[in-house]
């Protein structure tokens, strides 16, 4: 039963204009969050250990790395897992680049499991390190993207790497599922004969960890859409599966995938869909008065909600138009930049990364939470815009995302100058975790990648990341600690 604006509005009215819709999670701000009475972006987060409410709250300041790659915490350390150009694969060739969304898997004797895509885009020409083409676990030829399975032993020594997909384009975010495989995402819908492709491209495929002859003539799940996918997640419970778009003029939209009638969810399930198997649908919010609401970044303070109806996909494979085109104005809401997600407490958080001349209203970053339950989004996340990129200690550009086993969310930064990691916590501050200091621009110009496949171990002691370019995984370890 859909939840039109006109019930919308009437449970707000009965609850205070939507603030007691905000539900059992945490409300995250930052310190320099629009609306807030708190100073610039980042204002503060240097001095990122402080006494809270009584309790203390982040790891103290970063301490430059003297090789140059990683900055952390006191009493906090890396190693590196893989490196573009330097690991190798168990069949010989060199790691791939462009390391972005990662899941981690718990593996058998003390082992855990990582999948790693490769935002590689384009054909295979243009990179010096592509995925190679695995016999049997090739897509398009001509596509130089994927995902590989590292294999790393949780108190350190031997790590394995082989390719667990290949021949897909520009293999961005992701997401984990439940019953324990990877759902790749390609966030370009080249058809082919385009940029050199011979297939059609734009959907999720799904990687099995476990099982490599599982992931043999891989095929595309059509049922999800055409389209730049970034990330998506799986409610269980509902059989749903939700997907964000990252793409521009217009904006991109978050999408909910339906399953037909009887659908049950399981390893291999989603691969043996029909192209057109349930419903794609895109999202139509409401505000607490019932006013359409055309465009996420409209929200200017933490804990505003919006009711969501859906609104169903005319042509999900795009055969003529895009699918964010094919919505006149008034009929969707849309964002910029919709990135990571990640399904903890019931529902999906989702980034929007930065919004700026194609959106309403500039933002350096949100992070909303859809409940499914009551059909919301709310806002937990807002980042002020970012007024120098290249101070450290200012923050801007969420994009992968991970919840916490110690409290609140994990953030990996893709904006402008420095990059970090960062937390944000449910008492309303955020604070630094690393920060990369591996410059591959001059020392007149610097630049800095961003971080990406943020994600803890199953037993979080770890916390896994990449420096997308060159491409290198890193774990992170340290004394971890309840963030209140």
């Amino acid at each position: 039963m859909p939840l039109t604006r006109r019930d919308f509005a009437k449970r707000s009215a009965y609850t205070g204009a939507g603030v007691a819709l905000v539900g059992s999670v945490g409300v995250l701000s930052t310190a320099g969050a629009i609306g807030s009475e708190a100073g610039e972006a980042g204002d503060g987060d240097e001095q990122s250990t402080e006494r809270h409410g009584g309790h203390e709250f982040g790891y103290g300041p970063l301490e430059p790395d003297p090789d140059g790659i990683l900055a952390l915490p006191a009493g906090f350390s890396y190693r590196i897992i893989t490196h573009s150009g330097v690991t190798k694969l168990e069949s010989g060739e060199f790691t791939p680049s462009n390391h972005d969304g990662t899941a981690a898997f718990e593996g058998p004797r003390d082992v855990t499991l990582l999948v790693n895509n490769h935002e590689l885009k384009g054909p295979r020409s243009k990179w010096k390190y592509p995925v190679p083409l695995a016999e049997g676990l090739v897509y398009d030829p001509a596509a130089s993207g994927g995902c590989t399975v590292v294999e790393v032993h949780r108190q350190g020594g031997q790590v394995a790497e082989w390719v667990g997909i290949a021949g897909t384009s520009t293999n961005c975010a992701g997401g984990r599922t439940p019953w324990g495989t990877w759902l790749t995402c390609e966030e370009n819908s080249d058809r082919a004969g385009e940029n050199g492709m011979t297939k059609d491209h734009g959907y999720v495929f799904e990687v099995d960890p476990y099982d490599r002859r599982a992931n043999r003539n891989p095929q595309p799940i059509k049922a999800l859409g055409r389209y730049d996918h970034e990330a998506v997640v799986v409610d269980l419970k509902r059989g749903h599966l939700y997907l964000t778009e990252d793409d521009a003029e217009p904006n991109g939209l978050f999408y909910r995938w339906v399953p037909p009638h009887g659908f049950k969810h399981g390893r291999g399930q989603l691969r043996k869909l029909a192209d057109d198997a349930g419903m794609l649908q895109a999202p139509k919010c409401y505000d607490s008065g019932g006013r359409f609401v055309d465009d996420l970044s409209r929200a200017t303070k933490i804990g505003t909600v919006y009711g969501v109806d859906w609104v169903d996909v005319p042509d999900r494979d795009a055969r003529e138009v895009a699918v964010r085109e094919q919505f006149d104005i008034g009929e969707v809401t849309r964002a910029r930049k919709l990135e990571g997600m990640w399904w903890a407490d019931g529902g999906a958080y989702i980034v929007s990364s930065y919004a700026r001349e194609e959106s309403p209203v500039a933002h350096d970053g949100q992070v909303w939470f859809y409940d499914p339950r009551r059909r919301t989004l709310t806002l937990k996340v807002l980042l002020g815009v970012n007024p120098d990129p290249s101070k450290d200690g200012a923050l801007d550009g969420p994009d992968n995302i991970t919840v916490s086993p110690y409290g609140g969310l994990v953030i990996a930064e893709d904006g402008e100058g420095i990059q970090h990691l960062f937390g944000a916590t449910d008492n309303g501050r955020t604070y630094p975790i690393a920060r990369n200091d591996l410059n591959i621009g001059t020392e007149a110009e610097p630049e800095f990648s961003e971080f990406t496949g943020v994600v803890f171990s199953q037993d979080g002691r770890t916390l896994y990341a990449n420096i997308q370019d060159p491409g290198i995984m890193l774990a992170i370890t340290g004394p971890w600690r309840r963030q209140r």
